[in-house]
This record gives C-alpha cells, sequence and structure tokens, in this order.
C-alpha cells in the first residue's frame, strides 16, 4: 500500500503562527505611516469636538453654578407692594422685579425654609434694601418693620359723609371719590338695601389695601356689614329695617342702654292708638336730617322741618338708616329687652346715663332732670 503524502492528510502538521515580533516586522513601513496619521486626526477630531462641546455648555454650566442669591445686606431704598392673597413666588417675583432679591426662586427656597416667617407677612407696602439676601428680605418682611397700609378707624353712628371725610384724610383717596363710589354699580350691596349705602358702612378699625380705590373700600366695609347680618341670622328681607332700627339706637342709647331703646323703639312703632300715635320723635332724626352734630336736643324750627326723616310729624320708622351703627346696636334691634317703656331720655349726656319710663307723667320728671343739667351747663 502506497504511504498517503502528509502534506494531503488532516493529521498533517500545520505552520506554528508568526510571533508578535514578526507581525510587526510583516507591516510594510507604508502602512505604518498612514496609521499614525490617522491617529493624530482622530485625536484632532476629539480635540475640536471637545473645544465645541465647552464653547455651547459653558454658559449654562455657568448658569447652574452661579448664585441664586445676593449676598446682601444691600443698599438703598425701593418699596414693594405686597397684596392680599399673594402668594410667596407672586412676593419672590415683586421682590426680583425690585431689584430686592436676585431671583423668585431664592426668596421660595427662603420662605420654604422657614415657613412660620412666611405665614406672618401682611399686605401692605413694604421700604426694603435693593440687593438683599433672600432671608433677610423674608425677615424684614415678616416682622412688619417699615410697613405702610392705609389705615382708619371708623366710630359707630358715624354719617356716610362723614365716614367719606375720614377714609379721604387716612387714604388719600379724594371725597368725590367716594361720594361717586356711593353710587356705583360695583358696590355690593343687597337688594334690599335700595342702592343707598347708609347704615351699610360697618364702624371698626380697617387696614385698606395699598393703593385700593373708594367702590373696593366701601365695599369691604359692606361685606363687614353683611357677616355681622350672617352672625345674628337676619334675612335679607329683614336686614334694611334692622339697620333702620339700629341706626336710632346708636344715634340715642349709651352703651349699655341699646337693647332698652330698641324696646322703646318697637313699643312706640305698636303703640298707634296711645299718646305717641306710633311717632318715635327721636331727636337723632332730626340730627340726621340738619346735618347738625353736637347739640343736646333738638329746637321747635328743626322739629317742624318737612321730611321723612322727621320722626316728630311722621309716624313709623324713616325711610331708612340715619347712621352707621356698630355691633350692638345691630344685636339690640334684632333682640330688643324685653319690657313695656315708651318713653326715655338722657338725663346726663357727658355720662350718658338715660332714663326709661312706661307713663308720659315719669317722662316729664325725667325730662326735667335733663333741663336742670342743660341749664348748668349751658346747652
Amino acid at each position: 500500500m502506497t504511504e498517503p503524502h502528509l502534506r494531503d492528510s488532516i493529521f498533517a502538521e500545520r505552520p506554528a503562527p508568526p510571533t508578535r515580533a514578526a507581525r510587526r516586522q510583516s507591516v510594510p513601513p507604508s502602512k505604518k505611516g498612514r496609521s499614525r496619521v490617522a491617529l493624530i486626526l482622530g485625536a484632532g477630531v476629539v480635540v475640536a469636538a471637545l473645544v465645541l462641546a465647552y464653547g455651547v455648555l459653558s454658559p449654562l454650566f455657568g448658569s447652574f453654578l452661579e448664585s441664586k442669591d445676593y449676598e446682601g445686606p444691600g443698599s438703598g431704598q425701593v418699596q414693594v407692594i405686597v397684596n392680599e392673597g399673594d402668594s410667596g413666588s407672586a412676593i419672590g417675583s415683586a421682590l426680583q422685579e425690585a431689584g430686592v432679591v436676585k431671583t423668585t426662586s431664592a426668596f421660595v427656597s427662603a420662605a420654604g425654609a422657614d415657613p412660620k416667617k412666611a405665614a406672618a407677612i401682611q399686605p401692605g407696602a413694604y421700604t426694603l434694601k435693593r440687593e438683599m439676601k433672600a432671608a433677610d428680605a423674608l425677615a424684614l418682611l415678616a416682622s412688619g418693620e417699615n410697613r405702610q397700609v392705609p389705615r382708619v378707624t371708623i366710630r359707630e353712628g358715624l354719617w356716610a359723609t362723614e365716614i367719606y371725610d375720614l377714609l379721604s384724610k387716612e387714604t388719600g383717596v379724594p371725597v368725590k371719590d367716594y361720594e361717586k363710589a356711593a353710587t356705583s354699580s360695583e358696590l355690593e350691596l343687597p337688594a334690599s338695601a335700595e342702592g343707598e349705602v347708609e347704615g351699610y358702612l360697618f364702624p371698626k378699625s380697617y387696614e385698606f389695601p395699598v393703593k385700593s380705590t373708594a367702590v373696593e373700600q366701601l365695599n369691604i366695609m359692606i361685606r363687614q356689614t353683611l357677616a355681622e347680618f350672617e352672625t345674628l341670622g337676619v334675612a335679607e328681607a329683614d336686614q334694611r329695617r334692622v339697620l333702620t332700627v339700629a341706626s336710632i339706637v346708636e344715634g340715642e342709647s349709651g352703651q349699655a342702654d341699646r337693647a332698652k331703646v330698641a324696646s322703646v323703639i318697637e313699643n312706640r312703632l305698636k303703640d298707634t292708638s296711645g299718646g305717641t300715635g306710633g311717632r318715635l320723635e327721636m331727636d337723632s332724626t332730626i340730627h340726621y336730617l340738619t346735618k347738625q352734630r353736637g347739640a343736646a336736643g333738638t329746637s321747635d324750627e328743626d322739629r317742624a322741618t318737612q321730611s321723612p326723616y322727621n320722626t316728630y310729624l311722621n309716624a313709623g320708622l324713616p325711610p331708612g338708616p340715619i347712621n352707621n351703627p356698630g355691633a350692638a346696636a345691630i344685636e339690640a334691634a334684632v333682640n330688643p329687652e324685653p319690657g313695656n317703656w315708651l318713653y326715655f331720655v338722657t338725663v346726663n349726656p357727658e355720662t350718658g346715663e338715660t332714663k326709661f319710663a312706661e307713663s308720659y307723667e315719669e317722662h316729664l320728671r325725667n325730662e326735667a332732670e335733663f333741663n336742670e343739667w342743660c341749664q348748668a351747663n349751658s346747652c
């Protein structure tokens, strides 16, 4: 049998692979040069890409890394207004716009870190510095320092015209604006008010929003009166009558006697066949129609004035309130003190001492006491 050739056998020994050194020696010199060039060019592309990326992204990273807050303490002065119901971001935006804080987010972050101070911020106009640290601006707002807000105290029993004068003096809004506002369709008067604002301007101390209009201020006062009605459970259909009675109570009584005066009013309105003939005969209604303050009692001439508000000439209640009564007078009108009194007189206007009587004879004795006081005090 002929021996097979080893080169044709699958078992023939294969040559060993070249060593790493041999492989390096096997690369032609021309290819080595091209590899180096490609490597250099590739590195250049990477460097160029990095330069380009830095140029594009560096402003973004710079903005990210830049402080969003001033270091403070700030300088100069600027006024910032905080309105009723402003959120933290709304206040921060106003501060940023005025140049007080660097960014809205800085103030929002400071407020979030100290919610107690944030909750203490009240509406008003604040004098702050420019370029303050957000936390410092927050602290100053919360403290109430440099806070300016129109404040006015309305006393019980004032006429609407007197209230306009007070409001104008304290807020700077012209009196004519209030007079115009009193007839505005924007007033939030109930239908039962019949378009008359007298009686609905609730007396209390107010802090009005900065730059609020005459209509806005009157509406705030009207809402207070309506809130009082809601507290006492007075239906809208009864509100005007309650205010009318309450205004007479306010104009006539001392603080301790309001419920008794309300009782006298109701008793006299029912006494249509008796000595009063349903007439109230209240001096406060005469003062209202003559717009005179300070005089005790009324003159014969004034009591003869023809007017539906003259309760000496006309039976029943006047057409509407004669002033703007407070909470105590309104409550007295809703809940008169039980009794049969038909007369009362303030025997000492200085102390407000008032005496009540069920009979005319007793009332005459009380009037005599008042006349003695008047003679002694030249009223």
